[in-house]
């Protein structure tokens, strides 16, 4: 009773936190014509993607317009920071908990300063939309995004610490969900009503054979036997409970999240004044042109290369199993479990840039051949993020039953 008690009180917790910051995204900063700000955000895809993770922050400028983004990328920046400084390397695994406070704690000073660039831009971009557009309203835009980007990611460390799940990841969540209707009520208000069943079956049966193949995605998982010195000579003995799990897709959802970004950027380039020359060739890049897709698949693939080299080092792995007298069968410690170990990591992580690549052609597929514009609208990137955070959450969940199980049995 206890456990389901303290439970219920993380779940609360959770909930009313993720009920605030999405009220904060719809108290608008004053002084902007929003209709106009509105009608040009539809026409532009970068931002209309950014609005997606902002939870339609960006329609109303709200206080809580950048939300939980900056501090993503702050905490991405500091990862390749860790990669390139000795000094944040030694912090992160030789300082133990007082030196991961201290990277925390670096990462939160990135993020003020991250957010104060991206609310400097956003003051510039809605300089036509503005009644008044002076140094004042400049100041006063700067000052409450920020601030309200930096209360966002006091939410996100509170639900970590004292709620359920990862507090990002959870708002992010958040703020995709709430822009499903908006997406449903969008394109599904054109579908004839002769056809409107057979659509609806076909986007349900669509929508969740994506959803099951995310499930795989997300989940696979190549496990490299190991052996202890102890059991040297006895291969045929190995321990089924002692491997090392390299996920198919080690970068989750950054590598499309960054891809689906960055596809947009000749879409945006191609509508400003260039040389007509210029204007050509992006204009290959563009949606339904011939270089399109094979971009969108080096993207993916080089930012999962990217990501995974980051949050996955076969040379601290290769330590870890010689500090602890394990290797890896017909394997010699040292180089030789280094290469085998970039090896498997570079082909899988090849499957898994391929795998997100075929979830992103889904929509686009879906749309061509049978004209449903609901899955393209809705996005690929979108379900990725909502089935591994639904995944994340659901696990901590169970750990943390479990967890409280086995305490109240050793009390």
């Amino acid at each position: 009773m206890k456990t389901k008690t303290k439970l219920i009180n993380k779940i609360t917790i959770t909930l009313m936190i993720l009920f605030v910051a999405r009220i904060g995204i719809f108290i608008p900063i004053i002084g902007i014509d929003h209709e106009a700000l509105n009608s040009i955000i539809k026409q532009n895809g970068l931002i209309n993607f950014l609005n997606i993770f902002a939870g339609g922050g960006f329609y109303t400028i709200g206080i809580f317009a950048l939300g939980i983004v900056p501090y993503i990328n702050s905490s991405i920046i500091m990862q390749l920071f860790i990669k390139i400084l000795p000094y944040l390397e030694n912090l992160q695994k030789d300082e133990g908990e007082l030196g991961r406070q201290k990277i925390m704690q670096i990462t939160r000073y990135l993020t003020v300063i991250w957010a104060i660039i991206q609310s400097t831009s956003i003051a510039l971009w809605i300089k036509p939309y503005v009644f008044t557009w002076n140094y004042s309203f400049i100041i006063d835009c700067i000052l409450t995004l920020t601030t309200g980007s930096l209360i966002i990611m006091w939410f996100a460390e509170i639900i970590s610490e004292y709620g359920i799940g990862n507090g990002s990841s959870l708002l992010i969540f958040q703020n995709i969900v709430s822009n499903i209707p908006n997406t449903f009520q969008e394109y599904t208000l054109n579908i004839n009503n002769k056809n409107f069943i057979i659509s609806m079956i076909l986007i349900i049966i669509l929508c969740l054979s994506i959803l099951i193949i995310n499930i795989l995605i997300q989940e696979g998982k190549r496990k490299i036997a190991i052996i202890s010195a102890k059991q040297l000579g006895k291969i045929d003995e190995l321990n089924p409970h002692s491997y090392i799990p390299l996920k198919i897709n080690q970068g989750g959802v950054m590598p499309i999240v960054f891809a689906s970004a960055a596809i947009t950027i000749p879409s945006y380039l191609y509508k400003t004044n260039l040389n007509i020359n210029i204007s050509k060739i992006i204009q290959l890049f563009l949606p339904n042109q011939i270089l399109y897709l094979p971009l969108y698949l080096i993207l993916i693939i080089t930012f999962s290369y990217l990501y995974t080299s980051i949050i996955l080092n076969p040379d601290d792995i290769a330590k870890n199993l010689k500090k602890m007298g394990a290797s890896i069968p017909n394997i010699r410690p040292g180089n030789e479990t280094i290469k085998y170990l970039q090896k498997i990591i570079s082909r899988l992580t090849l499957i898994g840039s391929i795998s997100l690549f075929i979830i992103a052609l889904f929509p686009i597929t879906i749309y061509y051949f049978i004209k449903i514009n609901t899955l393209k609208g809705l996005g690929a990137t979108s379900l990725l993020i909502l089935v591994g955070v639904a995944i994340d959450t659901a696990k901590q969940i169970q750990t943390y039953i479990i967890s409280q199980q086995y305490d109240n049995m050793m009390e």
